[in-house]
């Protein structure tokens, strides 16, 4: 069985941009040949995409960085570059995509949704596009723009046909071990799972569904107590809830009051939990007084079908599948496919603003358009510097470097790039 991954932090880069090309084709009588230089392409999207076939992100622990590809550089006699390939991921339907301070930018509840999280960088312009009445034959040309990064949280709301629902040693992971594949550990202490566990149970003759145990519940999961709201979230969207209680009574536990403290967790955390369809499975039927509890349990719960079991003896066990089978035969799935899904993008970085700060003999000047701005500059060639200062003075840069001390001579830093300021 493949390994669950719940939870991944990831780093998406878009592809940069194409630069533009400086180029002069020859033709008499005009000047210098007249500019030919092409656009750049711009930089391809990293797109992630809900995905039937996937059911857990450890792909994605194995490769953590993603990058779209870059775009094609202009050339000459207007050829413009081609466009950087998109990279496109598949993740499991349920997927949500935060940011690094858990803020949820998007979620991919229905399979071909897809998410563009990191946008590619524009192509550069080429030297034809800045061809004006008063400058005829530009030299110089625009680089292309570094594509979006950032680092996202993914976090799968698992998407499991019967959940199981149980407290710590009710027995769910012995149960899940019975009817399916799945290999969870099994021992007599509270939280033994810790994460979910994926099972698909067969029937035969190609009937099948997919079993997820998931971390035992305790008081106040609602509210975060144990582990609360990591449990909660992935039962949210199975389409039937298996509840799995000690009939026998271990531990001094009440099946009667662990059913409706269960249904109160489920309720408390979201509504909708509680009108999902449910079938109790009265477990631990082989051991002294699960029988009289059963009687019992049976005069005072009304609400849903019950199943005498022993998932260790496997008692009862087929008859309970058929069930499940039969129930989810009944019940339409939560979503569907659909090629026309939407695209998500998710909102933009926030910008950052101009400053500049003083570090030892370096002026550092930050902010995302004299950043962009430095990145698109051609200092290759004296118009496209005199562009580049004629651009940082318009954004208040050299004001900013006034005001900070700035002297004649001084180092300047922006991104990568250092010059000596001269007034």
């Amino acid at each position: 069985m493949t390994s669950f991954i719940d939870q991944v932090k990831i780093f998406v880069r878009g592809g940069r941009g194409g630069n533009g090309a400086a180029s002069f084709r020859r033709e008499k009588y005009v000047p210098r040949g007249g500019p030919d230089g092409g656009n750049g392409g711009d930089g391809g999207d990293v797109i992630l995409v809900a995905s039937p076939h996937k059911n857990t992100l450890i792909h994605l622990s194995y490769r953590p960085h993603l990058r779209a590809e870059n775009g094609g550089h202009g050339q000459g006699n207007n050829k413009n570059g081609g466009k950087g390939r998109s990279l496109e991921v598949e993740v499991p339907v349920g997927t949500v995509i935060k940011d690094e301070n858990g803020v949820q930018l998007g979620d991919l509840f229905r399979s071909g949704m897809k998410a563009v999280v990191a946008r590619g960088g524009r192509g550069g312009r080429g030297n034809s596009s800045f061809a004006t009445s008063r400058n005829r034959a530009p030299g110089f040309a625009e680089r292309g723009e570094p594509g979006e990064e950032r680092t996202l949280l993914l976090e799968l709301k698992l998407l499991a046909d019967v959940g199981l629902v149980g407290f710590p040693n009710a027995g769910k992971s012995t149960f899940l071990s019975r009817v399916s594949a799945a290999k969870p550990k099994i021992a007599d202490y509270p939280f033994t799972t810790l994460t979910p566990q994926l099972g698909v149970v067969y029937l035969g003759e190609g009937r099948s569904f997919v079993m997820a145990d998931l971390p035992g519940i305790i008081e106040g999961a609602h509210k975060g107590a144990g582990l609360g709201h990591r449990f909660l979230k992935h039962i949210e969207r199975s389409r039937i809830l298996l509840y799995i209680l000690d009939m026998a009574g271990t531990e001094k536990r009440n099946p009667l009051e662990d059913y409706l403290k269960l249904k109160n967790e489920l309720a408390n955390y979201h509504e909708d939990l509680a009108k999902k369809p449910v079938i109790i499975a009265a477990n631990k039927m082989d051991l002294p007084g699960a029988d009289q509890n059963l009687q019992r349990f049976r005069q005072q719960i009304f609400d849903g079908e019950i199943f005498p079991i022993s998932a260790v003896t496997g008692d009862g066990i087929k008859n309970l599948l058929e069930a499940l089978y039969r129930r989810l035969q009944e019940e339409q799935p939560d979503m569907e496919e659909d090629a026309d899904a939407e695209i998500i993008y998710l909102p933009p970085l926030p910008e950052a603003v101009l400053s500049v700060r003083r570090e030892g003999d370096v002026f550092l000047v930050q902010g995302d358009q004299v950043e962009k701005a430095v990145s698109r500059a051609d200092l290759s060639s004296e118009e496209g510097q005199r562009r580049f200062q004629e651009l940082i003075r318009r954004l208040g840069v050299e004001d900013e470097l006034l005001k900070a001390g700035i002297s004649e001579g001084d180092t300047v830093k922006i991104g990568d790039f250092e010059f000596l300021y001269f007034p």
